[in-house]
């Protein structure tokens, strides 16, 4: 194909055959849909968390090319279920410390991304259509805008099972709810509606069931005439209310050495959940489930040694 036709196809990335994401271009608004598909449990396994990586650092290789990027899930009633329990049973039974961590590098590496999208040249919206539990919900939070269908839920389950959500819910929770609210909800372990997380400032808009759609293009055809100005003024609200890569990685590694002390106990809901997750979606039994992850960790650690993950 020619130079020019390159340029009118569009960049390579854009059309990589990948697993886990539907991707969806519309050039009038230089719009990226990105729709998470993810088998057998809607959650950010690494092999999710890999592709959207690759889809991540195109877009940061194509500068301009992509001026807004909306992101959904593609499976019915699960936005995400976050942390993949399966992994982290496998790890914790297995005292692999620096494994669990490696994990956790991967998720901040995807939010420090959103963080930062507004450098980039790129305004994110998030619709959430179904359930965004622990890891689930801390995703959406760096979006500049979040929108919930009014079915939709969230919350930070990981106290019942004796962990916290490492990979940012303190840092956005607090600046976009405040301390007070923060500490309500991670220290509860509450599931909360929509409407209740909008009241706490979580969510921006709430709308009806199936009015989701609609609701992601007004945001959007509202912010186009303005990106310019809106971006600039999302990187001022960054400097105001600053959260550093640091303190991101620092509370991952926290969270790792505290998954490390739970007792078989908590390790045995732990599973339950995910027994329950993979109900809910449905098509795959448990059995597959071990060998899956062991597979996804090999892949995640040789890919370690044939290339560093930039932020």
């Amino acid at each position: 194909m020619s130079e020019l036709g390159d340029i009118l196809r569009g960049p390579p990335w854009l059309y990589r055959p990948y697993k886990y994401l539907q991707l969806e271009w519309d050039p009038a608004l230089s719009l990226l849909r990105l729709k998470t598909r993810v088998r057998p449990i809607q959650c950010y396994s690494l092999a999710v968390m890999a592709e959207i990586h690759q889809v991540f650092t195109g877009i940061s290789s194509s500068f301009g090319y992509v001026r807004h990027l909306v992101m959904s899930s593609d499976t019915p009633g699960v936005f995400n279920f976050g942390g993949d329990l399966c992994l982290f049973v496998l790890l914790i039974r297995a005292r692999d410390l620096e494994s669990l961590q490696m994990y956790g590098q991967r998720c901040i590496e995807l939010v420090w991304w959103m963080e930062t999208a507004s450098q980039r040249g790129v305004h994110t919206v998030v619709l959430v259509q179904g359930d965004a539990l622990g890891g689930g919900l801390e995703s959406v939070l760096p979006y500049h805008k979040v929108i919930f269908e009014r079915s939709a839920q969230g919350g930070y389950p990981e106290v019942l099972f004796n962990l916290f959500p490492g990979m940012g819910a303190w840092n956005f929770t607090i600046r976009k709810a405040g301390f007070a609210v923060a500490n309500e909800m991670i220290l509860s372990g509450r599931i909360y509606t929509a409407e209740e997380l909008h009241c706490r400032k979580l969510v921006d808009m709430v709308v009806e069931d199936g009015e989701g759609e609609a609701a992601v293009q007004q945001v959007v055809r509202s912010v186009h005439p303005r990106l310019r100005g809106i971006l600039a003024a999302l990187e001022s609200r960054r400097v105001a209310a600053p959260i550093t890569y640091e303190s991101l990685n620092e509370i991952v590694n926290q969270w790792a050495a505290t998954a490390m002390t739970l007792t078989d106990r908590d390790l045995r809901l732990m599973e339950r959940l995910a027994r329950a997750q993979v109900r809910k979606i449905g098509g795959f039994g448990d059995g597959a489930i071990e060998e899956i992850k062991q597979f996804e960790l090999s892949i995640a650690w040789e890919r370690d040694h044939v290339a560093s993950w930039t932020t």
